[in-house]
């Protein structure tokens, strides 16, 4: 399986993009609203263990890289969650961040979306977010998702507990947008 956009390739991770995942999701400042930092590169072959090798099926997670089309370099990945009853997905993306404010994220998201409503036929999207974490948010919000809710301390990561933000959004109001 692979999603073309214009300027981007997302295709399922594979154990040659261990160093490149590592470099940009171990940087803690840019991810500083992730539930998982990894500390060594053998952290990524916990990762990669937890992966489903196929999108679709139920309770599993399933990664993509996003690749720049003209030099394959991996800049990012975006995860897609499963629920059992396979209607609904749980979405998240991480961008290395010398690639931020490109519209990257913004592409990858849309061929995933289109993938997810058109090509599988889900019910809904969502994504859980940080509340400070703004960029994510006006992400979601430029791709039509909207605020379903705020959980407070609801999520604990890195030794504390946070809020969480759920956003969401349903196969019709994707297609109403396109």
């Amino acid at each position: 399986m692979q999603l073309t956009s214009k300027r981007l390739i997302l295709r399922p991770t594979s154990k040659n993009d261990k160093a490149a995942i590592f470099k940009y999701r171990s940087d803690g400042e840019t991810n500083r609203y992730q539930g998982w930092i990894p500390e060594t590169p053998d952290d990524i072959d916990l990762f990669f263990s937890r992966l489903s090798p196929e999108p679709n099926q139920p309770g599993s997670w399933f990664q993509m890289v996003v690749t720049v089309k003209t030099n394959n370099e991996v800049i990012g990945d975006v995860g897609m969650h499963f629920s059992e009853d396979l209607q609904q997905v749980e979405i998240g993306c991480t961008l290395h961040k010398m690639h931020h404010k490109k519209g990257y994220a913004t592409e990858a998201l849309s061929e995933v979306l289109d993938y997810l409503f058109n090509k599988l036929n889900k019910h809904r999207v969502f994504a859980s977010v940080h509340p400070e974490n703004i960029s994510s948010i006006n992400l979601l919000k430029r791709l039509g998702f909207r605020k379903e809710a705020h959980f407070v301390e609801s999520f604990y990561a890195n030794g504390k507990w946070d809020d969480d933000v759920i956003f969401a959004i349903l196969k019709r109001e994707w297609n109403a947008i396109l």
